[in-house]
């Protein structure tokens, strides 16, 4: 333990470059404010579970350097920001279903209906394990915190510090956007809300579509 200590000023570095990332905005918190707003407290934090389930699978896959393979099989890549696009372009699609809807905000008894738990788990562990772009995240943040020759548990600390930072802004996401006066902003401005979250899962599926990583 002692040992792995010792590099605490080599992690620091990638603990804040976790946190910037972690905190700005992106498909998968978007979908937590999306989600908080419109069905309430619980179904944001099931999916930002997923979410986090999702970005435990990268920093593992990282640490285990699952990175370098990807770049080796150019192919699976490719296949995985393809599969990641058409699934941004899903929820866009969605989306833009709700701003179609209904001009009055329904009630909870008539919808819109909230997902269940296994869907919410499913949609945010898809939105993040489907961005390639998330796990040269992590592959970054790692070597960033972690010099050559450093033992594995000095990855194992940035993971397990990194994870825990990521879990309490997620809910704390799902848990501010759920509050009675996000609620009362939801329902003044739905439209707008859904018009804006369609825009930005086209933008984001089609700019995934067309990057080259």
């Amino acid at each position: 333990m002692h040992e792995t200590l010792a590099y605490l000023p080599q992690i620091l570095p990638a603990y804040i470059a976790y946190i910037v990332a972690v905190v700005s905005p992106g498909p998968a918190i978007m979908a937590i404010i999306g989600t908080s707003m419109t069905h309430g407290r619980k179904a944001g934090m099931t999916l930002s579970l997923g979410i986090f389930g999702g970005s435990l699978t990268w920093a593992f896959a990282a640490a285990a350097g699952l990175a370098t393979l990807l770049q080796t099989y150019a192919m699976a890549l490719e296949l995985l920001k393809i599969f990641g696009g058409i699934y941004l372009l899903y929820l866009a699609y969605k989306a833009f279903r709700a701003v179609r809807a209904n001009g009055e905000m329904p009630t909870a008894a008539e919808g819109p209906k909230t997902p269940g738990f296994k869907s919410l788990i499913l949609r945010g562990y898809g939105i993040h394990v489907t961005n390639p772009k998330a796990i040269f995240a992590w592959l970054a943040i790692i070597a960033l915190g972690m010099p050559q020759g450093a033992p594995a548990s000095v990855a194992m600390l940035i993971i397990a510090v990194c994870g825990v930072t990521g879990f309490v802004v997620f809910m704390g996401y799902a848990i501010l956007f759920s509050t009675p006066h996000a609620l009362r902003i939801y329902r003044n401005a739905r439209r707008w809300i859904e018009g804006a979250m369609a825009g930005f899962y086209c933008f984001a599926g089609i700019k995934l579509l067309t990057s080259n990583i």
